[in-house]
């Protein structure tokens, strides 16, 4: 979409905050940028939607972005230096309750040797992953078989109680990923392939058998960057017009990403089946703080470095943007080494936000930002949940992924895009959607944009229907019923999405 930047400057303004929402969480901070492979870009929590599954709760922690299909000839393997982690704070207490951790191992076929050819009566490592067609698990033609564990931790993530999950099929506690899709010609149908590396597990303290997956998936979260970060190369009518909202090109249309997916039944993540329904969530890397570079590595795979020494968190990942658009750059690689316990010293650029101001300043403009300081509708929004909805009944303000698990899910085609924004807009009954969680199909781009700009506020008007307090009132929102109006132009409800587990869509293959 090329267009002269002819916008008023109050859509200036709007356009440039939304470009700061757009690229969710790739890439989000300086170091995580050196180090892609725990780069987590997403994380989702839902109640499962998919047909007799509705009392199960979905977790999906995205890492390593921008991958593209056809990036051979080593592709997207995960790091098996790191840990990654997702955890579950049942309580409201800001700790972790629950941890499920993921590490990875990389082998070579052959015990080591690889797969080899005879050539000239020599037997010759081939230089690709795969020798052959692929269609089954550890299948024969793949030189490099991926496999990981996943243990859950009760407690402190460090101390606490360690178990393994195993494979409901024989008790296992290794799993097999699939190779990323390589092509047609390697993988002739990549979805029944992946789909043979979904596994029923059992997770110990849980009843019912948990659902796991983990593989490269299609890049569910939509963009235009080009036109955004090309100085809002968009026409002021492209982004208030509500029939434009899928206008504009999805940039992470092509783009793959690896996911690891959880599906756990709800009881099981509470505290107790008495306990509070809501539960809180959020994702971390982290790598071993000592890191040793062998100048001459011998033959073999991942023989280049040693590492060693304590975890060192190095990426956080709750509410989507958090990073992006509300912390300040100094801080960025701090957040990502935080705890939800320390986010008191993060509270300042939640309650008094700097980037609708800085824009005001840098673009010379009237005032436009919502006059309610501190901005304790923000607070409510990502840092306690909102009463009613998925507020704890103790609740320590923290920063993380909050799901009321007694909210009903909703089917697919029935979500609301803007979630409980869109669901109290339309008077409907949607409130499965973010941010009470995060479903794949919630527009968080948009929604968070409205909330920025005090939309929430509005939406709240002067019966505190939200439970924000006295301070948010339709008066204190400059911009009024025009902030619902905001959105990026990509409309994320028409990315390709699976209907059943792991609901992300088959990742793009290297060929078509």
């Amino acid at each position: 979409m090329k267009a002269h930047l002819t916008c008023s400057a109050l859509a200036t303004a709007l356009l440039c905050l939304a470009t700061a929402a757009q690229a969710s969480s790739h890439r989000e901070a300086p170091f995580i940028t050196t180090v892609p492979k725990v780069d987590a870009t997403d994380f989702y929590m839902f109640r499962s939607y998919e047909a007799g599954r509705d009392n199960m709760v979905t977790l999906i922690a995205n890492y390593l972005p921008l991958q593209d299909g056809y990036a051979g000839p080593n592709y997207f393997a995960m790091d098996p230096n790191a840990l990654y982690e997702i955890h579950v704070d049942n309580n409201g207490d800001a700790k972790e309750d629950i941890t499920f951790q993921f590490r990875f191992k990389n082998t070579l076929a052959g015990g080591g040797a690889g797969v080899n050819l005879t050539v000239g009566g020599k037997a010759v490592n081939i230089p690709l992953i795969q020798a052959g067609a692929v269609a089954n698990v550890k299948d024969a033609n793949l030189q490099v078989n991926e496999s990981y564990t996943v243990t859950v931790v009760r407690g402190d993530r460090r101390s606490g109680t360690a178990q393994a999950v195993t494979n409901a099929a024989g008790g296992a506690t290794t799993f097999d990923k699939p190779v990323d899709n390589i092509g047609k010609k390697t993988i002739a149908d990549y979805a029944a392939y992946a789909a043979k590396h979904i596994y029923s597990v059992n997770i110990p303290g849980c009843a019912t058998p948990a659902k796991l997956f983990v593989g490269q998936r299609q890049d569910p979260f939509a963009v235009n960057l080009g036109t955004i970060f090309d100085l809002v190369n968009a026409p002021v009518s492209f982004i208030t017009d509500p029939s434009q909202i899928n206008a504009a090109p999805n940039t992470l249309a092509n783009k793959n990403v690896t996911t690891l997916a959880l599906e756990v039944h709800k009881d099981c993540l509470r505290a107790s089946a008495t306990g509070d329904d809501v539960i809180g969530a959020w994702t971390t890397a982290s790598m071993r703080q000592g890191r040793l570079l062998n100048p001459k590595p011998a033959s073999g795979h991942q023989t280049a470095e040693k590492a060693g020494g304590a975890w060192v968190q190095v990426s956080r990942l709750g509410m989507p943007l958090v990073n992006e658009v509300v912390i300040g750059l100094k801080d960025k690689d701090k957040f990502n080494a935080s705890k939800p316990t320390g986010d008191a010293q993060f509270a300042d650029y939640v309650t008094n936000p700097t980037l609708p101001a800085l824009l005001e300043i840098a673009l010379a403009l009237p005032s436009t930002a919502p006059t309610n300081f501190p901005r304790n509708d923000l607070v409510t929004t990502f840092l306690t949940g909102i009463k009613g909805v998925n507020q704890p009944a103790n609740v320590v303000p923290s920063e993380m992924l909050r799901l009321n698990t007694a909210i009903a899910p909703v089917a697919f085609a029935q979500q609301n895009r803007l979630g409980i924004v869109g669901n109290i807009l339309a008077g409907g009954t949607d409130n499965a959607g973010y941010p009470n969680g995060r479903r794949p199909k919630d527009d968080v781009v948009d929604i968070s944009l409205v909330a920025v700009m005090g939309g929430l506020c509005v939406a709240n008007g002067d019966t505190d229907k939200l439970a924000f307090g006295a301070a948010c009132k339709p008066s204190a929102v400059p911009l009024g019923a025009t902030a619902f109006k905001l959105h990026d132009g990509v409309d994320q409800a028409v990315v390709p999405l699976l209907g059943s587990f792991p609901y992300l869509n088959t990742p793009i293959p290297g060929t078509k």
